[in-house]
């Protein structure tokens, strides 16, 4: 998902904007606002973490049921990307931006904005939800009460597009006038609420290693539970945003029309991008329908004598979830902060600003997601025993959490990568892009169908990080185009001492692993969840000491970029 800009096209309307944005933090307001939205990320993706484990203790990482819970409940996160995420994540940014510039501070532009966002997101969740059985049959490989169970969830989950919508649009409204907090803590809500239904899934239904849930026991009771507690866990994620919107007394009303708004201009860049989702995300469709083949398999494995378990659909989530785990915490939260000096500077017609910004996020955010690969890597075990409800499900976790890891700094990479795009307002390159990648994802997806079920989604794993090596490769050439030289050789340079530190780290944190009984079946670290949390603190401390020790022997100035908020809130609490 990227927007680029072409050397031909121009990077603004040809007034230049004043520096003084105050939707553009520098340095120091760039730290500290990447600093409150990491918090919250981190907070939200530790919740997240807690919200997994209970879920895989409820219904399981390779039961009967879990597969289908999962592939309906991410319908709607990845058709609301597919048809208008990358409308309200990308594009309005730069256009809120400049419609803040104006006498009323916007407030006209983003009242018809909001307005338009309520009725095409409304009208737009009625027909999907209404298509539920369609869209089932069409993204799944499920038949029987397989099929009928996971449509029954999707019901159930679908109307979370809407909220995703408004809950998108409204973030990016406070993020264009600076207020970055509230769009990154929302999610501790929605997880809190999330908690509180699996709690009670638990407690009234029983685990998946008791009860061994199935399509064929299961309840509408259950169904409310664990859908419905999931769907509420968004509307409030929603809900919570309504009041620092109202803090920043705009003024905002419902207000029909589009002339003289500016909302035209609007949507012809979102007209482009919406075909360059449908493409990027219409890939996730087919990963996901490859991905139930494997779970289609299941039921007859697991009766054969002894069981054979297998990863499904539900394990290839939980190791996705993890993986993306450094890039949500720092990737995401400085490239948000950045995303607007990036737009600023495109709207300034400062390409050097552009270009310094770009290679000081890529080399800044490599110290976080360099050691977090190391770390998934080193303590795969440990993390898979966190999600799963035996020894050999947890092995099956960790076995795709390691494959995914690798291609973790290449995910934030690339993101970061294509705010760039987006800052420039250029929807074209970006949809070239995306076609190149789906082509090369299609492939890797359909190649990794064609193995036995067992190796279906460890392939499919695979095909994940070859993918995002190869994006950034691609946009790597696409952007060197627009902008020129960005230096990133200074950015290999930097990301090869922060792989060495990041080896370095991890022969430690193995040899930590060993001493815990890691390679071993019946080994200490394999026996509970609490001895996993265990391993995974101590050696989590030890790795991330020998990777600051390195970073500071190989003299990765980076380094200071984390440090430095972190020292200053110290002294002011302390003060």
């Amino acid at each position: 998902m990227s927007d680029t800009n072409t050397a031909s096209t121009p990077l603004a309307d040809g007034t230049p904007a004043p520096r003084a944005d105050p939707s553009a933090p520098r340095s120091g307001s760039t730290a500290r606002a990447s600093a409150i939205m990491a918090a919250g990320t981190l907070a939200s993706r530790l919740l997240g973490l807690v919200r997994v484990a209970l879920l895989a203790t409820a219904i399981g990482a390779a039961g009967q049921v879990s597969d289908l819970f999962t592939s309906a409940n991410n319908l709607p996160n990845f058709l609301y990307l597919m048809l208008a995420g990358g409308v309200f994540n990308a594009v309005l940014v730069p256009q809120i931006i400049r419609a803040s510039r104006q006498p009323d501070r916007g407030a006209d532009y983003v009242s018809r904005l909001l307005t338009l966002a309520v009725v095409a997101l409304l009208v737009l969740t009625v027909l999907v939800t209404i298509a539920a059985p369609i869209i089932v049959e069409v993204t799944t490989s499920f038949t029987g009460a397989r099929l009928t169970l996971t449509t029954v969830f999707a019901y159930w989950c679908l109307p979370q597009i809407f909220f995703y919508g408004i809950y998108a649009v409204t973030g990016q409204i406070l993020n264009a006038n600076g207020s970055f907090g509230p769009y990154m803590w929302a999610p501790v809500a929605n997880n809190i609420v999330s908690i509180g239904f699996l709690l009670a899934f638990i407690a009234l239904m029983g685990t998946e290693q008791v009860e061994r849930h199935s399509p064929d026991s299961w309840t509408g009771e259950q169904t409310l539970l664990l859908a419905g507690g999931t769907t509420l866990g968004i509307i409030v994620q929603a809900a919570v945003l309504i009041v620092p919107l109202k803090r920043l007394n705009l003024g905002l009303r419902p207000k029909f029309g589009l002339r003289g708004s500016g909302l035209g201009r609007t949507g012809k860049l979102a007209s482009v991008t919406i075909v360059t989702m449908l493409v990027g995300n219409g890939l996730y469709l087919v990963n996901l329908r490859i991905a139930t083949i494997a779970s289609d398999a299941r039921p007859a494995l697991l009766a054969q004598d002894p069981p054979v378990e297998i990863a499904g659909s539900t394990n290839l989530e939980f190791g996705t979830m993890l993986y993306q785990l450094p890039h949500a915490v720092i990737a995401l939260s400085l490239a948000t902060v950045m995303f607007n000096q990036l737009s600023s500077a495109h709207a300034d017609n400062d390409l050097p600003a552009v270009r310094a910004t770009l290679s000081h996020g890529l080399r800044t955010i490599g110290v976080a997601t360099v050691f977090g690969a190391a770390a998934l890597l080193t303590f795969a075990g440990p993390l898979g025993v966190l999600f799963s409800e035996s020894p050999e499900v947890a092995a099956i976790n960790g076995v795709i959490i390691a494959i995914l890891a690798v291609g973790a700094p290449f995910l934030s990479a690339n993101f970061f990568l294509n705010r760039v795009f987006y800052a420039s307002e250029d929807v074209k390159t970006p949809l070239k892009i995306q076609l190149i990648l789906s082509v090369v994802g299609v492939t890797l997806a359909l190649a990794a169908g064609m193995f036995d079920p067992r190796l279906i989604v460890p392939m499919l794993a695979l095909a994940y990080s070859l993918g995002n090596v190869i994006a950034v490769l691609v946009s790597h050439v696409f952007l060197t185009r627009v902008i020129g030289s960005y230096g990133a050789g200074h950015v290999f340079d930097v990301h090869v001492r922060l792989i060495v530190a990041g080896i370095a780290a991890a022969l430690v944190g193995t040899v930590l692993c060993w001493g815990f009984g890691g390679y071993s079946d019946t080994g200490f670290l394999w026996q509970s969840r609490l001895n996993a949390v265990v391993v995974l603190a101590m050696g989590g401390t030890v790795m991330a000491a020998v990777y600051l020790l390195m970073l500071r022997l190989l003299r990765v100035t980076e380094l200071q970029d984390f440090v430095a908020p972190l020292f200053a809130r110290f002294r002011r609490s302390t003060g």
